[in-house]
């Protein structure tokens, strides 16, 4: 009696089957993360500030105060940075609606190139480059994490040189720490209103843990915008008697 033949697989059948699964793992992944909504509480408006000194932009005295906590090398603080910030900035704080602050809250250790990032960022800050610099480092966040770098100064040096900054300087100011202790007064204050992941927003009265997209985000700045005193109408001057 003969003996049957073991049957040998297609390998190309074979990896076309392994690559469906990953591509259909990846999609399953996009649509969950593009799906997830953020986690937002309430929170009590009035809590005073602490020891911090967040980053501005924006007019300082606009009807909606926004803060942000975040990490350089969290992927989704780089997901609102390059998607949604540029949407924020054009229509809600160059038309006066809203100030943005942000406070540093590097998540290292296991962020590896963070808190250099940070220092980066607050050292371009001293030549009024600090969102030149953050948005530099956002939009490269894949150049210089800690996943692919192992030396991000050399990375941090060419953006200074890119951005026009004195390098000498700035590096200095990089090496020797010099806003440490900003940033960790940055990152306190985080801690003090219970951050406990990047990026965490506070608008009015919600603190949101999670990235948000430029409608949820103008849905709560109306939200706080509606809640917000109202500034008194000045009466109209009254023009002098002619002689």
């Amino acid at each position: 009696m003969a003996q049957s033949k073991p049957v040998k697989g297609n390998p190309k059948q074979f990896v076309a089957i392994i690559v469906l699964i990953a591509v259909i793992g990846v999609g399953a992944l996009g649509y969950f993360l593009s799906t997830s909504k953020p986690q937002i509480t309430t929170i009590d408006p009035t809590i005073p500030a602490g020891a911090a000194e967040p980053h501005v932009m924006g007019m300082a005295n606009a009807p909606v105060q926004v803060m942000e906590f975040a990490d350089f090398e969290c992927p989704g603080c780089g997901n609102f940075a390059n998607i949604t910030e540029p949407d924020i900035r054009t229509r809600l704080i160059n038309t006066g609606i809203v100030t943005f602050k942000f406070f540093d809250f590097p998540l290292a250790p296991q962020h590896r190139n963070t808190l250099l990032a940070h220092h980066s960022a607050a050292c371009a800050d001293d030549q009024g480059k600090f969102w030149e610099m953050h948005d530099r480092l956002y939009a490269n966040q894949d150049e210089w994490s800690g996943e692919v770098s192992h030396n991000p100064m050399k990375i941090f040096s060419r953006y200074a040189k890119e951005l026009g900054l004195d390098v000498k300087s700035w590096e200095d100011c990089v090496q020797t720490q010099k806003h440490l202790s900003r940033i960790k007064g940055n990152q306190a204050e985080g801690t003090r209103r219970n951050v406990s992941q990047t990026p965490t927003l506070i608008i009015g009265d919600k603190q949101i843990a999670g990235g948000l997209s430029y409608d949820q985000f103008k849905a709560l700045v109306d939200s706080a915008l509606a809640k917000a005193p109202k500034s008194p109408v000045s009466a109209p001057e009254k023009k002098g008697a002619s002689k």
